[in-house]
């Protein structure tokens, strides 16, 4: 006879003291929306999105022109988190040790002149990483690096960073002379890319009102980095259904041109579809949503709303896609409009 299957975590329904601590992060996330609109007018989707990130331990790409708010709104972030930020600016001569941090050669207390680490700006909570298309390769794999392995290795010795780490680059679309675009195995490590866009007339009019006075408000610190820790291992608790992970490998195999699911209006157009990893950070930006929202369970909308800023940097269009003015974004919009109508 057949065993019966032991049930995993996943399936497992959350603990009263989860449910409390889901109550608590809905509760909290609401606090922080008010608090950045005091600093922050609209970008009410790129605020869901960057809480994501940081509450599903998955890093963003920002995409968006100047002079939309990208630095302002991930510092303020930080600020309401009590968390540690820094700043990097990414330009053509930034050598590793620049972000990293190198060995300097100080007296000691003995005396005796030995080598002291001097800790660069990666080691902080948030690390906004401005124009990371600016710098060298050499340079943007040790951002990378810190992204993926969490540490630091300089001259042999290697230094853990601190937890929460969350990194957040931007990208200029509008200028890209003299830039080193990230390959997309290098764009693979990012959860999401999230896209911003130019405000409404009346929010446009709102920051002109709220932004040229004497000094901006100072917010509320909301949270503690322990506390985020805290919610980070709760989403990663967060049960989901067997139909949700069926439905998001479903939805990210039938990105791969070459495979058997794919529809045969994609293929032509698609040269490269996206990796396993779409399909983890898939379940993970479901979780840390639904959580957010203060949902005890992931739901299929959970995924379809995380689904566009996690695909679209992981397919590669073909010249035959952009000839007829298709890019990624119209291909996933497409994509899950037809996996909606066939559940």
């Amino acid at each position: 006879m057949p065993q019966a299957v032991e049930p995993t975590t996943e399936h497992l329904p959350l603990s009263d003291n989860d449910v409390e601590a889901i109550d608590q992060l809905r509760s909290a996330y609401a606090r922080l929306r008010q608090e950045l609109a005091k600093v922050i007018v609209g970008q009410n989707a790129v605020i869901e999105r960057l809480a994501i990130c940081l509450f599903a331990r998955g890093h963003g790409l920002l995409m968006g022109v100047p002079g939309l708010a990208k630095t302002l709104l991930v510092s303020k972030l930080a600020e309401t988190m009590s968390l540690k930020f820094s700043r990097i600016q990414f330009t053509p001569d930034l050598m590793p040790m620049d972000i990293t941090g190198t060995d300097i050669l100080q007296d000691g207390e003995s005396g005796r002149r030995e080598f002291q680490f001097i800790h660069g700006p990666v080691f902080a909570n948030i690390v906004l990483a401005d124009e990371i298309n600016r710098a060298p390769a050499k340079t943007q794999a040790a951002m990378l690096e810190a992204m993926q392995e969490q540490n630091v290795t300089v001259l042999g010795k290697t230094f853990r960073l601190v937890a929460p780490f969350l990194v957040l680059a931007t990208q200029n679309p509008v200028e890209q002379e003299g830039t080193y675009p990230l390959p997309e195995a290098q764009l693979d490590r990012f959860m999401f890319l999230i896209e911003l866009d130019y405000p409404s007339e009346a929010e446009e009019v709102l920051i002109a009102r709220t932004t040229t006075g004497d000094t901006l408000p100072t917010l509320n610190h909301l949270l503690t980095p322990a506390e985020v820790i805290q919610f980070q291992h709760l989403v990663r608790r967060v049960p989901v259904p067997d139909h949700i992970y069926t439905y998001a490998a479903r939805l990210v195999r039938k990105t791969r041109p070459g495979g058997a699911t794919a529809p045969a209006w994609l293929k032509p157009l698609v040269s490269w579809g996206a990796g396993p990893r779409a399909v983890q950070y898939l379940i993970l930006g479901a979780k840390a949503r639904a959580a957010l929202l203060g949902s005890y369970m992931v739901r299929l909308e959970d995924i379809q709303e995380v689904a566009a800023p996690v695909l679209n940097h992981r397919i590669i269009t073909t010249f035959a896609a952009q000839a007829e003015g298709l890019d990624a974004k119209q291909i996933v919009r497409r994509l899950i409009e037809e996996t909606m109508a066939e559940r």
